[in-house]
């Protein structure tokens, strides 16, 4: 396509992407929370060192109560309770003649020629290993932490550090993927200089060291390695395996397409030992399938094919875990990120599918219809399921039948078969993700905690929808944990201390996962918040505990409905009654918005001498925004009580009663002769006329002129957010002190 037709097809493309995801639009999360507030209120700690950057490696050490920290030429360790208190550090820098070298091969000294410390495991009861990428020379130290029960320490012998070759990448612009299991150590690496030999490879431990074929597009094409996880296949070690996540470049792809990006899960068996005669110190169980994520159409898959993380959530079957994965899209057009959940039992069903095979050059890739050698290709030798002890016991076609078909037939599918959260043109894309699962008084949930690369997170719930396996994603928090915006590179969880600890590129954050004072005051607010992790205990919204006694925990997190559970509750303070003041012919706004970002709001109006409220219409002069209402040209029949409710859920709740007095132009006038005329009062309670008269605009009294109490503005809009907050103020007299506002309107609730 030339690039005159591809700009033609964008506005086509556009409708066929909304077609396919429903209109799909950006989320609204329940609650927004900035840096600031977060730190004030919600007890966000932050971690940083002077010059470093990059923290990308994070551990938690549960028993020892520290968490290990991986950065730019350091290692840290911190406190799990604040990370911000009783800090160790550790200097780790690569030696001067190895940066001179990196320079030397055209490499910037001050961004790349550093040690990026991009691995940390625990090796052992005193020691981790680290690894780090030594200016383009990897290297891997064992750093010692001490017994558990001891003050901790923080100590790295330079003198007897080891080649991280195949361990650590190269690169500090790649990402590192490996396990630790039993001391020995899987990665997915690039194992060159130039970044082309990508293998996935084991090292350490007394297993026999393996990679996968060097520069065989079949097997890795241009990987980009995200995760690996050890999971066990049965009772017995021997079947245990290695999987591996990563995206590449498809093999199978039509080359009238292009070059496409497809993600993929691959698996080795632990106890490969490589073969006897074919793949010599190579894997001889290696498979690997595609990994889909995409919203079904009927047009055709809107596919997100950029796979940035995967968290694996162990369940009671520790043989059956959920993998929770983001991604992203691929297409340069839109920008679109998706959460994707799936069944270990799903992925071992398509390793035990049908192989994949191409005839030759000018054939398509399809289904293997021969014969497929015994035992089969990827089954570990083991007494489970056969009677082989070892890889290198495997007779010849085996062996060659997994070098030339490493690819599987099927892909892997979602549960539900589509995502569970999708964001598009959100202005971010997803990084990083984990998960915790909840109990709560009406079952078990799934919060994941999304980061992005805008510097947030993002908090999901997953809820039962209807018949769907794996329901749907709610956002209930976007979280903005960094000042600087920053992308979210790692993430982890304290189950113990109920803590989160995300890594960016300029510091490393501490949050809370539960964040229960934010929902609000009262009952309703904490019921329709859904947060399995909070509950309204009679008084306040605080942390549900599900083996607690107490009485009256009122929460309900599948639907969100508290006209059952909150009915007959006085526990939110009574609304209080603001007078609002505005002139005839000139504009007024009445500010009140919903602490919740998805609750809509709905105003009625009280006329003078009348009991009921009727629903003010949106007309020309009455107009509904983001943070009120906004009436232009008033009249003296718009004055009366305004109501200002937030609904949600179905459910409605008032948040701010205001009374409006439209006065004429010759009370106006009257008033600011009056006030001239009349002496000074002694200090006190100023009558609310001084306060309307430093509001009249200079030279008053005409029917345009307005007024700035309680959101009344002089312009016909009310200013943007961002104007308001800076408060500035153009009058050339000296002015007085501002009327004192009314609590927001969520401080009620």
């Amino acid at each position: 396509l030339g690039p005159a037709r591809a700009a033609a097809m964008i506005p086509g493309l556009a409708l066929l992407w909304a077609a396919v995801l429903g209109g799909a639009a950006p989320s609204p999360p329940r609650l927004r929370l900035s840096f600031q507030e977060l730190q004030a209120r919600h007890g966000l700690q932050t971690f940083r060192l002077e010059r470093t950057c990059c923290y990308e490696a994070l551990l938690v050490d549960e028993e020892r109560g520290r968490l290990f920290v991986g950065a730019e030429n350091r290692v840290a360790s911190l406190s799990l309770d604040d990370i911000s208190k009783r800090a160790k550090k550790l200097a780790w820098p690569a030696p001067v003649e190895w940066r001179e070298e990196c320079n030397w091969a055209g490499k910037d000294i001050g961004t790349e020629c550093m040690n990026f410390v991009k691995l940390l495991h625990a090796y052992n009861s005193t020691h981790l290993l680290a690894c780090g990428t030594g200016a383009f020379h990897p290297t891997c130290g064992f750093v010692e932490v001490g017994h558990r029960l001891e003050e901790p320490t923080l100590r790295l012998d330079l003198r007897r550090l080891e080649d991280g070759k195949g361990k650590s990448p190269y690169d500090p612009r790649h990402q590192a993927a490996s396990v630790l299991v039993g001391k020995e150590l899987y990665s997915g690496v690039a194992a060159d200089l130039m970044g082309r030999d990508f293998t996935i490879f084991r090292s350490l431990g007394q297993r026999p060291s393996l990679r996968t074929e060097p520069h065989d597009s079949r097997w890795l094409n241009e990987p980009k390695f995200v995760k690996v996880f050890w999971i066990p296949e049965s009772e017995n070690p021997d079947d245990d395996k290695i999987y591996f996540f990563f995206r590449e470049s498809a093999v199978e792809a039509s080359p009238s397409m292009g070059r496409q990006t497809v993600s993929r899960v691959g698996q080795i068996c632990r106890n490969d030992v490589g073969g006897q005669r074919s793949l010599v110190n190579k894997w001889t169980t290696f498979l690997k399938a595609r990994l889909v994520c995409a919203v079904p159409g009927v047009e055709g898959d809107t596919h997100f094919d950029h796979l940035q993380d995967v968290f694996l959530l162990s369940l009671r079957d520790r043989w059956s875990p959920l993998l929770y994965a983001v991604f992203s899209t691929s297409s340069t057009v839109f920008q679109g990120s998706a959460v994707c959940v799936y069944s270990m039992n799903d992925v071992r069903r398509a390793f035990l599918g049908p192989f994949a095979h191409k005839e030759g050059p000018m054939h398509q890739w399809v289904s293997y219809q021969g014969r497929v050698p015994y035992p089969r290709p990827g089954m570990c030798p083991s007494k489970t399921f056969g009677t082989f002890s070892s890889t290198k016991d495997f007779p010849d076609d085996v062996i060659q039948f997994a070098r030339n078909h490493p690819l599987m037939y099927n892909s892997v599918l979602p549960m539900g078969g589509r995502p569970l959260f999708i964001q598009v043109d959100a202005g971010y894309t997803f990084t990083q993700i984990t998960a915790d699962r909840v109990a709560a008084a009406d079952g078990h949930y799934d919060v994941l905690f999304i980061g992005t690369d805008a510097g947030t997170v993002l908090k999901v719930i997953s809820v039962p929808k209807g018949s769907q396996p794996n329901g749907e994603g709610l956002l209930l928090e976007e979280l903005h944990v960094f000042e600087d915006s920053s992308a979210i590179t790692s993430m982890q969880i304290s189950s113990k201390r109920h803590q989160l600890y995300v890594a960016s590129r300029s510091a490393v954050a501490q949050i809370p996962l539960h964040l229960c004072a934010a929902h609000g005051r009262a009952c309703a607010e904490c019921c329709l918040a859904r947060d399995p992790y909070c509950a309204w205990d009679g008084a306040a919204c605080t942390r549900f505990q599900p083996s607690s006694k107490r009485r009256f925990r009122r929460q309900d997190v599948r639907n969100g409905d508290p006209s059952t559970l909150c009915s007959g509750d006085s526990s939110h303070p009574a609304l209080l009654e603001r007078k609002v003041f505005g002139v005839e012919g000139g504009s007024a706004f009445l500010e009140c918005e919903p602490r919740s970002l998805q609750a809509r709001v709905e105003w009625t109006l009280q006329l003078a001498g009348e009991a009921t409220y009727t629903q003010v219409a949106v007309e020309e002069r009455a107009e509904r925004l983001t943070r009120g209402l906004l009436l232009r040209g008033l009249r003296r029949g718009d004055s009366g009580v305004y109501l200002c409710a937030a609904v949600e859920q179905g459910f409605s709740q008032p948040l701010r009663r205001l009374v409006l007095h439209v006065l004429s132009a010759a009370q106006a006038e009257r008033l600011a002769r009056t006030e001239e005329a009349a002496p000074v009062p002694p200090p006190g309670p100023k009558l609310w006329y001084r306060d309307f008269l430093q509001l009249v605009e200079p030279g008053g009294g005409g029917g345009a002129s307005s007024l700035r109490m309680c959101g009344l503005q002089p312009e016909s809009r009310p200013p943007p957010p961002e104007s308001r907050r800076k408060g500035r103020n153009r009058r050339r007299h000296a002015p007085e002190p501002r009327a004192e506002r009314g609590p927001r309107s969520a401080a009620h609730w």
